[in-house]
């Protein structure tokens, strides 16, 4: 399969909600594949369609220490989210050179589509958990500066666009 580009900020695919997926097809099967591509080249732990310019609720996750694990998720939302949360830095290739500190629930149950084309419900912790949330957010149109203040979003996307310049 293939790494593909992702799009910049603020392209206007990134705040558009995904599209849900009928069914897994081999179309389906081979965009999860050129996600998974897509993320081990950056490297990053996850990647949401929309990111890559692709309108569906697709999302891959992979947060394993020798990589190979990617959870491949077709609508995916949260069904429970714990009390206790947990800080990550966090960040998106699609605004390259910027991260955040963003507090997030420290464990979810997600149910989505699974590649057999059954409906699963798994439980995420840690960062599997940040990251399921993470791409969640992107196909909801969202992004990680979403949760920051006015002020740190302003600052962190006017940094991001003077990097930009300087390419």
């Amino acid at each position: 399969m293939t790494a593909r580009s992702c799009l910049p900020y603020p392209h206007p695919c990134l705040r558009i909600p995904a599209h849900p997926v009928a069914e897994i097809t081999d179309e389906i099967r081979a965009i999860w594949a050129d996600m998974v591509d897509t993320m081990d080249a950056m490297p990053g732990y996850g990647l949401a369609a929309v990111q890559i310019g692709i309108p569906q609720s697709l999302a891959v996750v992979d947060c394993s220490d020798q990589r190979g694990q990617a959870i491949l998720m077709a609508n995916p939302q949260i069904l429970h989210a714990s009390g206790q949360f947990r800080e990550h830095e966090e960040a998106s290739p699609n605004l390259p050179g910027v991260s955040a500190v963003v507090r997030r629930p420290r464990a979810v149950t997600v149910r989505f589509l699974n590649a057999d084309n059954q409906i699963e419900d798994r439980d995420f912790v840690n960062l599997w958990a940040t990251s399921v949330q993470h791409q969640i957010d992107h196909l909801a149109g969202k992004m990680f500066f979403d949760h920051l203040s006015a002020v740190k979003r302003k600052m962190l996307i006017t940094r991001a666009e003077k990097l930009r310049k300087r390419l």
